[in-house]
C-alpha cells in the first residue's frame, strides 16, 4: 500500500513540474510582449519620410536657399521687388527656378539704341539728296566735274549732321568749309586745298578765277558765268572777326530737272530746299535773295552772297 502511494506521488510530481514550467514560459513570454514597445509608431514615421520627402523644412531650405548678395548681382542684376514676389514657392510648384532665368522687366531692358548717324537733333526737315540724273545736262559736264559732283552727292545720302570744325564724315557731320575741303581732296583737284572758307576764297581770288556779285537778284547778269562745280561764298552767316569776312562756302550743282531751280550741295545749319529748312550735309536751293528763313539773326550782320569762283583746271 505504501508503495502505491509513493508511485502515485511520483507520478503527480512528474506531471505538475512540466505544467509549472509551461506556465512560467507562457508568463515570461507575456511579460516580454507587454514590456516590449510596439513597433507600429516607428513604421509610421519611416513611411511618412518616404512618402513626402519634400515636406521636410530642411530639404526645402537646401533647394531654395537664397544666394549671397554677390551671387544675386551676378545672376540677376538689380531684380525688381515685383520679380522677387512673382517667384514660385514650394507650396505651389515644389521647386524654385534659378534667379538667373527670371526675364528682366521692360524697364530693365536696354533701350534700343536709335541710329549710328545723327538725326539732325530734331531740327528742320530731313537731309535732301539728288541723283546725278536729276540734274539738267549732267551727262554733258566735263568728266572731272561729274566725278566731283557725284562724290559730293554721295555724302548727302549718309544723314550727316552739321558739325562745326569737322572735315571728316567719320565724325558724323561736317561744317561748310570742311565739306568743300574733303570733297576736293578726295578728287585730287589741286595739290593744296585750304580747309577754311576764308582761305578758300583767297585761294580762288589769288588764282584770278573769282567772280564778284553785287546784285541781290537771282536773275542778275553777274551769274552768267556760273558753272557746275564752282564754289559759292557768303559773309555774315555767323558773327566772327575776320578779314576778308567770308563765313560760308558751298558747291554749285546746276539746275534741277524737275523744278528748273538752281541747286547747290554742302553742309549748313539752316538753309532751305523745297521751302524747308535743313541742317547738315544736304542739297539746298541756291538763292541770292534773302528770305525770312535765312540764317540771319538779330544782333548780327545779315548773310550776303559775295560771289563764286571756278576751281582751277576743273572744267578742262
Amino acid at each position: 500500500m505504501f508503495l502505491r502511494v509513493l508511485i502515485l506521488a511520483a507520478f503527480i510530481t512528474s506531471a505538475v513540474a512540466p505544467m509549472e514550467a509551461a506556465e512560467q514560459s507562457i508568463g515570461d513570454t507575456g511579460k516580454r510582449i507587454v514590456s516590449t514597445p510596439t513597433p507600429t509608431p516607428h513604421r509610421k514615421k519611416k513611411s511618412r519620410k518616404k512618402r513626402s520627402p519634400s515636406a521636410s523644412p530642411v530639404r526645402v531650405k537646401k533647394k531654395t536657399a537664397s544666394p549671397s548678395p554677390s551671387q544675386e548681382e551676378e545672376k540677376s542684376p538689380s531684380p525688381s521687388p515685383s520679380e522677387t514676389a512673382s517667384l514660385p514657392t514650394p507650396a505651389t510648384s515644389g521647386a524654385v527656378a534659378p534667379t538667373s532665368t527670371v526675364p528682366p522687366s521692360p524697364s530693365q531692358m536696354p533701350a534700343p539704341q536709335e541710329s549710328v548717324l545723327p538725326q539732325n537733333k530734331g531740327l528742320g526737315a530731313p537731309n535732301a539728296t539728288l541723283s546725278p540724273e536729276a540734274i539738267t545736262n549732267f551727262e554733258s559736264y566735263p568728266p572731272k566735274v561729274q566725278k566731283l559732283l557725284t562724290s559730293a552727292l554721295e555724302l548727302t545720302t549718309r544723314n550727316l549732321d552739321y558739325k562745326y570744325g569737322s572735315a571728316d564724315p567719320a565724325n558724323g557731320g561736317m561744317d561748310c568749309s570742311g565739306f568743300v575741303y574733303y570733297v576736293l581732296n578726295q578728287n585730287g583737284v589741286a595739290p593744296y586745298v585750304p580747309d577754311d572758307s576764308k582761305d578758300q576764297y583767297i585761294w580762288l581770288r589769288s588764282a584770278g578765277t573769282f567772280e564778284p556779285v553785287v546784285s541781290g537778284k537771282d536773275d542778275s547778269f553777274e551769274l552768267k558765268d556760273l558753272k557746275p562745280g564752282d564754289l559759292l561764298f557768303w559773309s555774315g552767316t555767323y558773327s566772327i572777326e575776320r578779314d576778308p569776312p567770308i563765313t560760308h562756302a558751298m558747291i554749285y550743282l546746276g539746275r534741277e530737272k524737275k523744278t528748273g531751280a538752281r541747286v547747290m550741295v554742302g553742309a549748313t545749319d539752316g538753309r532751305t530746299y523745297q521751302g524747308q529748312q535743313r541742317f547738315g550735309v544736304s542739297v539746298f536751293e541756291f538763292k541770292i535773295t534773302q528770305t525770312e528763313n535765312s540764317e540771319a539773326h538779330e544782333g548780327r550782320e545779315r548773310p550776303r552772297f559775295i560771289g563764286y569762283g571756278h576751281i582751277p583746271g576743273l572744267n578742262e
